[in-house]
């Protein structure tokens, strides 16, 4: 099956076939429905601001949960990883959407820098902070560290007209610590400065303030220098530790 990602790069990539997927898809839809409680499901899925039907789990119940559905099972491919995703991400419910990317966190090491086009399709697909923030920080931060190449196509994501995927290209430093490409932090931020959506000028704040934990001298600094192109909003949020 092929799959294009929405967004600017048009990326398609092919689902292989997995019967790992197949199994887990097939576990995991039984044990969650069976736990599903719609009363709850109503309000996660108004606080979501409606982004798609819940099942009504909680965090520690749908861990939980997903512990049985992995469990015996052996530790999965890229092919394996690809197919989970997309198929969890064809589901309607947001639980579903949990389940890959903590399986993805999970084995991101088993994954190459040809996984990158799936993360796209997956944080430009049902878009919002929920799934976008650990994607970018654990998936897609770890596929840049392995392969240093991939900084390029960051490059790309920060200019991207869907706000998630510049968004990602924000935050997919968050835990590289001193390993941070400090150059390309403080250039992403100055280039996103004047974006009017909330969640690119919480995220400029909370890269840098991330960061600010590994060299807040650097962070004040930059913020000094650039204080009147930076949204209130990011500058709060980048000195929030270090004070001005």
């Amino acid at each position: 099956m092929g799959v294009t990602a929405s967004g600017t790069s048009d990326v398609r990539f092919e689902v292989p076939d997995s019967t790992l997927a197949d199994t887990l898809l097939e576990r995991l839809t039984v044990t969650y429905a069976a736990a599903a409680d719609p009363q709850r499901a109503v309000s996660m899925r108004a606080y979501m601001k409606d982004i798609a039907p819940f099942l009504g789990l909680t965090t520690p119940e749908r861990r939980a949960l997903s512990r049985t559905v992995v469990d015996g099972t052996p530790r999965p491919d890229e092919a394996d990883c690809t197919a989970l995703a997309v198929r969890c991400w064809q589901l309607p419910e947001r639980e579903y959407q949990y389940f890959a990317v903590d399986y993805l966190r999970r084995h991101v090491k088993r994954l190459t820098s040809g996984f990158l086009p799936v993360a796209h399709h997956l944080v430009a697909t049902v878009s919002w902070w929920d799934t976008v923030d650990l994607l970018a920080s654990h998936v897609v931060g770890g596929l840049v560290a392995a392969d240093p190449a991939l900084k390029a196509d960051m490059d790309a994501w920060i200019e991207d007209d869907d706000l998630w995927v510049a968004r990602t290209a924000l935050l997919h430093q968050l835990r590289h610590k001193e390993a941070t490409d400090t150059e390309r932090l403080f250039a992403y931020c100055l280039r996103q400065s004047g974006h009017p959506d909330f969640f690119i000028r919480k995220a400029v704040g909370w890269c840098l303030r991330e960061y600010a934990k590994t060299d807040p001298e650097a962070v004040r600094a930059f913020v000094t220098q650039e204080r009147g192109r930076l949204a209130p909003l990011s500058v709060r949020e980048a000195l929030k530790n270090i004070g001005p």
